[in-house]
């Protein structure tokens, strides 16, 4: 995962970027990468419980359950994880962390 990230366009490849300039721990780096390669992650403005940027498909927790934030419906949201509640992400973030994310840590979200 990288902290930036910035499309290159190199030689003819009808429109898609064949490397991307990125940030990770402070270094600039180049990655050659395919189209299927990259996934760009939407921040959401809000930080978690220990000052953590909090992006789409992060997994929170708090004392009380694990959700995964998205955004429907013109907002983000915490869906809890094994039921079909869901909360406007705004008003959960005091007391959660973020734990990981869907895309590293899938084990996360299996119900007990």
């Amino acid at each position: 995962m990288a902290d930036y990230v910035s499309a290159v366009q190199n030689g003819d490849t009808q429109g898609t970027p064949s490397s991307v300039n990125v940030i990770v721990d402070g270094k600039n780096e180049t990655w050659d990468i395919k189209n299927d390669d990259v996934e760009l992650l939407q921040f959401t403005g809000l930080k978690d419980a220990n000052d953590r940027d909090i992006y789409i498909g992060d997994i929170l927790e708090n004392r009380k359950y694990r959700s995964i934030v998205k955004f429907a419906n013109g907002k983000f949201l915490a869906d809890v994880v094994g039921t079909i509640s869901r909360f406007d992400l705004v008003g959960e973030t005091h007391g959660s962390k973020v734990i990981g994310n869907v895309h590293e840590n899938a084990e996360l979200l299996e119900v007990d």
